[in-house]
């Protein structure tokens, strides 16, 4: 799949590790750091909004893609394999897009699980703002990120000793990771970019419902850090299966 991306925003939130660990399937393991006097072991989720453009399978000319507005919840996460190599990427926790055609294409092509969710983004006065009503209330979210102070300080409560600890962490990560449980497998899909420099920026989270339900329901993440990219050409490699162990299958 090819894309350019007018802007992707991704808030990541830190929450205790032991939180995050029985969301991540065999044969990946959570991506942490440790930070504090206590010297607290802390694991993230990623919520990502991305603004796509020219959105269509490899191949074929951007005349033949359509724009969409995706949402992503992910947790980082690393997978391992015999060779020694340390994998970083995401794994998918829930995805949402403004479009039936988006939903449908993008359940038949990936196994991100797309819903149906009313999204919109738009940029005023340096600002980039993203609405989310999702269908089931589920991941609903309002943001407006402040282009204009970027790089921004991290954020007041962020775990991380430095603005170099925090570019670690700021999706989306070269890898999107998947357990495929009928075969035991993880399904490995690369992405690749261009001129990826993600800023700092400033955010004001005015609602964010995901942490409200499911799993996390109950937890008090903190927002750790918030990068903003615009105009970047992005794209996916077809899925690699891998074994739990590592080996390519």
């Amino acid at each position: 799949m090819r894309t350019h991306f007018a802007h992707s925003l991704v808030l990541t939130y830190a929450l205790p590790a032991q939180v995050l660990r029985p969301l991540v399937p065999p044969g990946l393991d959570l991506d942490t750091y440790r930070a504090g006097e206590h010297d607290v072991e802390y694991g993230f989720v990623a919520a990502a909004l991305v603004d796509t453009r020219a959105l269509r399978p490899a191949g074929l000319p951007a005349r033949f893609g359509r724009d969409f507005l995706l949402t992503g919840y992910r947790v980082f996460t690393r997978f391992r394999t015999p060779g020694g190599r340390t994998m970083r990427g995401l794994r998918i926790l829930r995805s949402d897009t403004d479009t039936r055609f988006m939903r449908w294409g993008g359940n038949v092509l990936t196994r991100y699980n797309y819903r149906l969710a009313r999204i919109g983004s738009r940029v005023t006065d340096g600002s980039l703002e993203f609405r989310v009503d999702s269908g089931d209330g589920h991941a609903d979210l309002e943001v407006t990120a402040d282009l204009r102070t970027a790089p921004a300080p991290l954020p007041p409560h962020s775990p991380f000793a430095d603005a170099r600890a925090a570019r670690r962490f700021a999706g989306p990560l070269p890898y999107t990771f998947e357990y495929e449980p009928q075969t035991r497998s993880v399904i490995v899909v690369k992405a690749f970019r261009t001129q990826w420099d993600p800023q700092p920026v400033s955010v004001d989270v005015r609602r964010l419902t995901f942490f409200d339900h499911g799993p996390l329901a109950g937890t008090d993440p903190v927002l750790a850090n918030a990068f903003h990219v615009a105009d970047v050409d992005y794209g996916w490699h077809r899925g690699v299966r891998r074994a739990e162990s590592g080996g390519v299958r």
